[in-house]
């Protein structure tokens, strides 16, 4: 998943994420990209939002470890 657009009628703008997953012993991932969360999604629906579409790619990864996630605004 190198980008993805939330689908919404408004937006905070474009943010840029950064999500690790591991599966302790077998592998690990991370994903990177950039969307575009409605008004009222919050980090954390982000967050589950990337997680379904990281599972949706990779069964496995239903039940990994997060070593790392990062959500900001996609500027300078």
């Amino acid at each position: 998943m190198s980008s993805t657009t939330a689908q919404t009628t408004t937006s905070q703008g474009t943010h840029h994420y950064v999500l690790t997953l591991d599966l302790p012993g077998r592998m690990a991932t991370t994903w990177t990209g950039t969307l575009t969360p409605g008004t009222a999604d919050t980090r954390h629906d982000i967050y589950a939002f990337l997680r379904r579409h990281v599972t949706a790619e990779i069964p496995e990864y239903a039940r990994a470890n997060v070593i790392f996630f990062a959500l900001e605004p996609n500027q300078l």
